[in-house]
């Protein structure tokens, strides 16, 4: 029988057999590139904080790209630095199409150099019109070189809304990216402090409310009444997992989470950790609701934001204003207008719906279980381990899809080796999958070696996986086939990884995160924390899917200029790039 499925591995079989019977296109210096971002560091000021930063086109936020799904889009990152790395990966989109662009230098590209440009190439897919964000990989600059991504609908959206605002949440530390990195690698380890801050839109006061000498605001969000709006939240924090929520404002729908359109569910809050992203339907006001609350003295409402997991919680706001009403983007209310619940365990899990059929498959189709057990391994450094190995920039210094298109075929994860050993080859310390297999991936959470536990929001690279739920404890598959009952798992490609103890003994099984992946698109894929603290102490795995011919589907002579560092892909103001078309090959 013919099945969604069974097409979808027949294109990723199809589409490189037919691109290496194709001409390959190159572009030359005439080439117009549709965005181009320009990354540099600087002093900025957010939150009354002076930060020495990685910023895109001189802000932070960058600004807010907008891609038509179906169409390739190109865009141009220069690396003004001129002495650091870069890479721009855009978070939650699939590269299949196009897998040196994906922007994971562990993964399938080698960084951008100093004073050095590359040309990504982007063709997101239809079905996947939504909310996204770009940010670098390297090091910890993603906690201020990010920005907004939006995937516009082909057609009209499934939903009608009159207008839509983003919020835009990110970290503010007061070391700089280089001695966070330096203290999280050292030893004896030093820990980077905890936020001081959680931005929105790069704005926010200080904790507390007091303004510097640097000017500084929160963000204003202006709406006209009687309207519905479309709210894009976008987890990009560094560390802080949040609850949220708005003063007088409480008839939200989830409408979409990590850029798949969900059934509409009412909340009245949401959680958001590093990664995610959901887009909500709010009402505004009516008028005679703001005359009822002007007539109170009410004239402008908070957007209240508190961290959850940390060893203390910071509260933040935004501002909801009107036409009409004063406000006051300088001080924050003296008692907080919102109750927020504590960390919800499970939030949103068996609740969420596609909003369309999106061929979730069943447990008869899954054809292996991967295990991935995460520990934190605490001595005079602290890293993480995934069954029982760390991932860190040092411990690979060649992206994994370099090596293996320069036939370093000992570094081609083996399968045989990997089922042996639950999933992993501890050779490579990689992830195999066969195209057409259906896996389910369980990540479980155990004490660390002092029995300490913490979160994690795991993300995946490549295509979105189904989330399947979460719950204490050791993971057990016909428990939760009875809670997955009458259900209908929505696609996502950032989930929480809950813990429910503070501390366990050591190696205790305390939590666990499932998902079901089909393996259609040959790669090579990382799956990691998201919180940048944990992925750059270890806490990342590498995937290759598919055999080596379906890794290498393009000729090794048309690639040579992405396998090398600083290599024919990547122009400088001297040297034009050897730049080639994966996807319009004509």
């Amino acid at each position: 029988m013919f099945t969604i499925s069974s097409l979808f591995v027949t294109l990723a079989i199809l589409v490189p057999a037919i691109l290496a019977r194709s001409p390959l296109h190159y572009h030359d210096e005439s080439f117009l590139p549709d965005i181009i971002l320009r990354v540099t560091a600087k002093n900025i000021s957010n939150g009354c904080l002076e930060r020495y930063s990685v910023v895109v086109n001189g802000t932070s936020p960058g600004p807010e790209i907008r891609l038509r799904g179906g169409k390739t889009s190109w865009i141009r990152v220069y690396n003004d630095m001129d002495d650091k790395n870069l890479t721009m990966h855009w978070h939650g989109l699939s590269m299949a199409a196009s897998p040196f662009s994906d922007g994971s230098p562990q993964g399938s590209q080698w960084p951008i150099g100093p004073r050095r440009f590359f040309d990504y190439e982007l063709h997101p897919r239809i079905e996947h019109a939504g909310t996204y964000f770009y940010h670098s990989h390297i090091g910890f600059q993603a906690v201020s070189a990010s920005g907004p991504l939006i995937i516009e609908d082909r057609d009209e959206p499934p939903y009608r809304y009159d207008g839509e605002h983003t919020i835009f949440l990110q970290d503010l530390f007061q070391a700089t990216d280089d001695q966070v990195e330096k203290g999280l690698t050292s030893i004896p380890f030093q820990w980077s402090g905890e936020t001081s801050n959680v931005l929105v839109n790069g704005h926010g006061l200080p904790v507390g409310g007091k303004a510097g000498s640097i000017s500084c605001s929160l963000a204003a969000i202006q709406l006209e009444p009687d309207k519905t709006y479309r709210i894009r939240f976008i987890g990009a924090t560094a560390l802080s997992f949040v609850s949220l929520g708005f003063q007088g404002h409480n008839n939200l729908k989830i409408i979409e989470a990590d850029g798949e359109y969900t059934r509409p569910l009412p909340v009245d809050y949401l959680q958001v950790g590093p990664g995610e992203r959901f887009s909500v339907l709010l009402k505004s006001k009516t008028r005679k609701e703001l005359q009822r609350d002007r007539a109170k003295g009410i004239n402008q409402y908070f957007l209240q934001i508190e961290t959850r997991e940390r060893p203390q919680s910071i509260r933040t706001y935004a501002v909801l204003t009107y036409p009409g009403g004063s406000s006051d983007v300088s001080t924050v209310p003296l008692s907080p207008p919102v109750t927020l619940p504590n960390t919800t365990l499970g939030w949103l899990d068996y609740q969420l719906r596609p909003l369309k059929p999106n061929d979730f498959p069943s447990l008869s189709e899954v054809t292996r279980r991967v295990t991935i057990t995460v520990q934190q391994i605490v001595n005079n450094s602290i890293t993480w381990a995934q069954n029982g190995y760390s991932w860190t920039e040092s411990f690979r210094q060649y992206p994994y899809l370099v090596l293996l298109y320069e036939e370093q075929y000992a570094m081609l994860p083996s399968y045989e080796s990997a089922i042996a050993n639950g999933g992993m080859d501890n050779k490579t310390r990689a992830f195999p999958g066969k195209l057409g297999e259906v896996l389910e991936i369980v990540i479980q959470n155990t004490g660390a070696t002092n029995g300490n536990l913490d979160v994690h929001p795991f993300h995946a690279h490549g295509v979105h996986y189904y989330d399947i739920g979460s719950g204490n404890g050791t993971y057990n598959v016909s428990e939760n086939e009875k809670r997955l009952k009458g259900t209908e798992p929505v696609r996502r490609d950032t989930t929480m990884l809950y813990k429910y103890n503070q501390t366990t003994t050591p190696g205790a099984h305390e939590g666990w995160r499932a998902w079901r992946l089909r393996v259609t698109d040959a790669g090579v894929w990382m799956i990691h924390c998201h919180i940048l603290q944990h992925m750059i102490m270890g806490m990342q795995t590498v995937w290759v899917f598919g055999d080596r011919e379906d890794i290498r589907s393009l000729p090794y002579e048309s690639v040579q200029g992405y396998l090398t560092y600083g290599g024919d892909a990547y122009g400088s103001n001297t040297r034009w790039p050897r730049v080639m078309h994966y996807w319009d090959s004509s």
